[in-house]
């Protein structure tokens, strides 16, 4: 099934790339908002949120190769209930190969072909107390290639990857030309920030505040126009076969 869907994932990835980016400097001048979440946010009120004027949702799933994030059932039930766009994201744990990890994220988080492209998660995280150190450039990209080519091969589509400025800089510049970006950029527009990287969301801060969430929120934009975003999940849900919408085993 996979080798059928790569040329049409390619033409989908191409015709993204069209949309338009640099609406304006700031974040207010993008119509599409969205938020990501995790058990650090408790309890959410997934309607409340929708009324605020979320339209897309990122919601954590797991860590590593054996931590599943504990809300996210509920979330992502709720997320989907309020008419929220939802999508699964995946946080990388360095000292653990990237095929357990994989099959971690494979294994909770239901292929649903209404659902937003799975997120690959790639941040340093010195403050780890089991595993603080970087690993080596070379050794990090090919890590990175055996995930998301298990999980895209799961999904049937190419996954998003998230990402600050830092990792970028050291990891990423000039990698991945064929996925869309989740950029970090708290300081100014991505592309102000990140050499040479289109993106596709930009997580402009990481205390917001929204309805229907208790305390500080992520926040992030769609970089385009609100038909864009329209056209963008159309071909989503093009692109999917029509033998998805399956429950994790």
């Amino acid at each position: 099934m996979w080798r059928g869907l790569v040329p049409t994932m390619l033409i989908l990835f191409l015709t993204s790339c069209a949309v338009e980016q640099d609406l304006a400097p700031s974040p207010r001048g993008y119509p599409v908002h969205g938020i990501d979440v995790s058990k650090f946010q408790g309890d959410i009120d997934w309607r409340a949120v929708k009324k605020s004027g979320v339209d897309f949702a990122f919601i954590k799933a797991t860590e590593g190769g054996d931590r599943f994030d504990e809300r996210f059932r509920e979330n992502w039930s709720g997320a989907g209930g309020a008419g929220v766009a939802r999508g699964a994201y995946h946080f990388y744990y360095f000292c653990r190969p990237a095929a357990d990890q994989a099959d971690w994220f494979i294994r909770h988080v239901p292929n649903d072909r209404l659902a937003l492209p799975p997120v690959l998660d790639m941040e340093w995280n010195g403050h780890s107390p089991t595993c603080p150190k970087k690993k080596p450039r070379a050794h990090v990209l090919s890590e990175m290639r055996i995930f998301l080519d298990k999980i895209e091969r799961h999904f049937g589509r190419k996954a998003i990857i998230y990402t600050s400025v830092d990792f970028h800089e050291e990891i990423l510049e000039g990698e991945f030309t064929d996925h869309q970006f989740w950029l970090r950029s708290v300081a100014g527009s991505p592309t102000k920030k990140f050499k040479n990287r289109p993106w596709r969301f930009w997580q402009f801060t990481g205390t917001g505040a929204v309805g229907g969430v208790e305390g500080e929120v992520d926040r992030n934009v769609f970089g385009g126009t609100r038909k864009a975003w329209g056209k963008w999940l159309k071909e989503l849900k093009e692109d999917q076969p029509e033998t998805s919408d399956t429950e994790p085993g």
